[in-house]
């Protein structure tokens, strides 16, 4: 049997419900199994129906029972629910360490909650690199809902903004300021926020504080009891999913302008364009981003090699948790104005308002939970 044969078989055994042949293709994706991911490709065409929610927060916030308190009400909405919880990796078998699924057994037996625990296997952010796969396979499968819970180690748990549609970001009263403390990292991605613990001391406290600080909805949990989740599910479901519809594009289409690459050297990455032909056209800091970029043209477009000017800059950043790679790609777009007044209707997320960036040209980036996971910048394209 052919292996595109044996793709399409295993497909249509998920599709029809068989467990068995999901579990086989979760573990298939988790260890990147050329198979596994073939047989992905098969089921992508019937992606795109399901609701991925992401869960994070710190440690203690209640992030595991929230999630169950929430596939439990979604069976008694009639709908099928995928729990996909991230749990740190065993240091002895490499595998996840099981303690989210274990504290999930009520769902034992019920076909229509397929958990799968993940190992971060040493992926920071608090999710796992074949997270966003194993999600697409549970929407492809025709799970309404997708839950996805991040590790819980802390503040830079942010990755899981670009897989999911909506990210619910679970806290507890006692924070006081430390509300202040992590609003620059978990706080800032939040569609919707729970207050877990709610009959705890401190939950108007910490409304207060959230409120303060971002414009989302807050819902007050009590999840060991059911408190307030059917209201949680109500505000997930009202709030938009990124670029809803589709988008009337330019009536020329965008061509690419360059490949963003982050590099912790500039002078020897330099070196080595330079040893395959390519030749350095422009060398310059970029203030705004607190960058140093040589621009290296190829026939077609260029690629941008960039070296942090700061400890600060968004470069410097990127590589303290991927390292050195591709940071984004850029594309130039006729009237980028255009491109933004419908990208906002689309409800795509912005990251900054138009400005001006290497070679003066005016840029925007867009946030990779609405592009498909990468990030992507629209330049204006020169009118000389």
């Amino acid at each position: 049997m052919s292996d595109a044969v044996q793709s399409k078989d295993a497909a249509q055994k998920i599709r029809s419900g068989d467990l068995r042949a999901l579990a086989r293709a979760a573990t298939g994706v988790e260890n990147r199994d050329p198979e596994a991911l073939a047989l992905l490709r098969e089921m992508e065409p019937f992606a795109g129906h399901a609701r991925i929610i992401g869960v994070t927060g710190p440690p203690g916030a209640g992030k595991s029972t929230l999630a169950d308190a929430m596939a439990a009400e979604l069976r008694r909405q009639g709908k099928t629910v995928a729990l996909i919880t991230v749990d740190p990796t065993s240091r002895i078998t490499g595998g996840a360490i099981l303690g989210d699924r274990i504290r999930m057994q009520r769902h034992h037996g019920d076909a229509g909650v397929f958990i799968r625990s993940m190992a971060t296997r040493g992926c920071a952010g608090g999710v796992a690199r074949a997270t966003a796969d194993l999600a697409q396979l549970m929407d492809g499968a025709g799970r309404d809902y997708v839950i996805i819970e991040t590790v819980g180690v802390g503040q830079d748990e942010v990755e899981i903004a670009k897989l999911a549609q909506v990210t619910v970001v679970v806290l507890v009263p006692g924070l006081g300021d430390d509300v202040q403390a992590i609003k620059a990292g978990i706080m800032e991605i939040a569609d919707v926020f729970a207050i877990n613990k709610a009959d705890l001391p401190g939950a108007d406290r910490l409304e207060r504080e959230i409120a303060a600080e971002r414009r989302a909805p807050i819902i007050r949990t009590v999840a060991t009891e059911g408190t307030g989740i059917g209201e949680l599910l109500q505000a997930i479901n009202q709030t938009p999913a990124p670029a809803p519809r589709p988008l009337t594009p330019d009536p020329r289409p965008p061509t690419l302008d360059h490949l963003g690459i982050a590099v912790n050297d500039l002078e020897k990455a330099v070196q080595f364009y330079e040893g395959i032909g390519l030749k350095v056209e422009r060398l310059e800091t970029v203030e705004t981003e607190k960058v140093h970029v040589a621009m290296l043209p190829t026939a077609d477009s260029r690629i941008e090699l960039l070296e942090p000017a700061a400890t600060d800059s968004p470069i410097s950043k990127f590589l303290e948790k991927r390292g050195p790679g591709l940071h984004h790609i850029a594309l130039r777009v006729p009237d980028l104005d255009g491109a933004l007044a419908r990208l906002r209707e689309s409800g795509a997320r912005l990251l900054n308002e138009p400005r001006a960036g290497a070679g003066g040209h005016r840029y925007v980036f867009i946030h990779p939970a609405s592009t498909g996971g990468v990030l992507l910048e629209l330049i204006q394209e020169s009118s000389t």
